[in-house]
């Protein structure tokens, strides 16, 4: 049985390898993207201030997506678990109304939004906030399902309400992954932020592909430094805070 599976395996992998057209031979056009890097330079460096805030305006809108989504969805996460919906019916419409949200991407949710509402910001928020929220009401509600039972009877035998039991017994004890999540989910919404530009939804990501329209490569090569070292320090101060909280 072990080597039906690996030899399925394979047999897809190969599969995958062919519909993809993967094949070495084609880096042979290498050439291509040294002489990209050499119209690259010398950068333009009087564009730094404008990368920057561009930047700037890339974490807005993941803080926006995530703040919104996190503030969203932990109401309706105790709608959303097993143990602390009202009704059995609630709890199915609700979680299905999560995994619709959740299965489609944000750059789907950014497609409708950016003709309805113009191009900026804004849209970009939306999309992420939408996406999000059914990512995040999914996660709260299974650790809300997870809480440890023992500060729930501890404040239920004193004759408190449902939800005062929620409040006092479960919010305490899963807040700390909560947050955990919720910087992971900003860690991911930055990159995301950055392919939402390319649609119009502002940000980095919005004047990197005007740079790329007009072949201004030298403006490329800076956008493309400041996004690295955007994503690395967030990652970094995301990470820093998740392990001060857990």
């Amino acid at each position: 049985m072990p080597w039906l599976t690996a030899g399925a395996l394979l047999a897809l992998f190969m599969w995958s390898a062919r519909e993809t057209e993967f094949s070495p031979a084609k880096f042979r056009n290498i050439a291509n993207s040294i002489e990209f890097v050499r119209r690259s330079l010398p950068p333009r460096w009087d564009i730094v201030p404008h990368t920057m805030a561009a930047a700037v305006t890339t974490i807005h809108i993941a803080l926006m997506g995530t703040g919104l989504a996190l503030v969203a969805a932990l109401p309706v996460s105790i709608l959303a678990a097993s143990n602390t919906a009202p009704s059995r019916s609630v709890y199915h419409v609700v979680r299905a109304c999560l995994s619709l949200l959740r299965a489609v991407p944000e750059i789907v949710f950014a497609l409708v939004l950016v003709p309805a509402i113009g191009l900026g910001p804004f849209p970009g928020v939306m999309a992420l906030f939408l996406h999000n929220f059914g990512v995040l009401g999914k996660l709260i509600a299974e650790l809300v399902e997870g809480a440890n039972p023992g500060p729930q009877q501890a404040v239920a035998s004193t004759g408190a309400s449902p939800s005062l039991v929620i409040l006092f017994g479960i919010v305490p004890d899963i807040v700390p992954e909560v947050l955990s999540q919720a910087f992971y989910r900003l860690e991911v919404n930055v990159r995301q932020t950055i392919v939402l530009g390319f649609i119009g939804a502002g940000g980095i990501g919005h004047e990197l592909f005007l740079s790329f329209r007009v072949f201004q490569y030298s403006e490329v090569i800076i956008q493309v430094a400041a996004i690295v070292l955007l994503v690395v320090l967030v990652d970094h101060v995301s990470a820093f805070v998740r392990r001060r909280v857990i």
